[in-house]
């Protein structure tokens, strides 16, 4: 019997625990865990919001991102509408939707970041107000 084979991308490329954080203009620290262009469907980050800050208001076009709480307190704010969350919670942020999180508690806020399809920065379009 012939096996198919499988159009398969090395799982270090995807799920990379140990991506180095960096600073992003929306306010927060990201570690990118899987964004890769051979698998576009999906992006996951790990992001660090500090004690008291809140991330820039921000939307995302043509992706639906969802928020999983590892760590901490806080508040999302998508639309008009304020969710309260803490860790085991999650939230789903609709594409194009206005958003912001604020970390309410005395620790980090720690969260995954799950984009459909997968984040780019040329869909992100920062609507602070000056």
């Amino acid at each position: 019997m012939h096996e198919p084979k499988l159009n398969h991308i090395k799982l270090a490329n995807l799920f990379m625990s140990f991506a180095p954080e960096y600073y992003f203009e929306e306010g927060c620290y990201i570690s990118e865990w899987m964004n890769d262009a051979a698998d576009p469907a999906l992006s996951v980050a790990r992001a660090r919001l500090p004690a008291s800050n809140s991330t820039r208001w921000h939307r995302l076009h043509k992706i639906t991102e969802r928020y999983l709480i590892l760590e901490g307190a806080g508040r999302a704010e998508v639309g008009d509408l304020s969710h309260t969350l803490r860790a085991g919670d999650s939230i789903l942020i609709p594409p194009g939707e206005r958003q912001r999180i604020h970390n309410t508690g005395n620790t980090d806020l720690v969260f995954l970041a799950l984009c459909t399809p997968r984040f780019t920065t040329d869909c992100y379009e920062d609507v602070e107000p000056a």
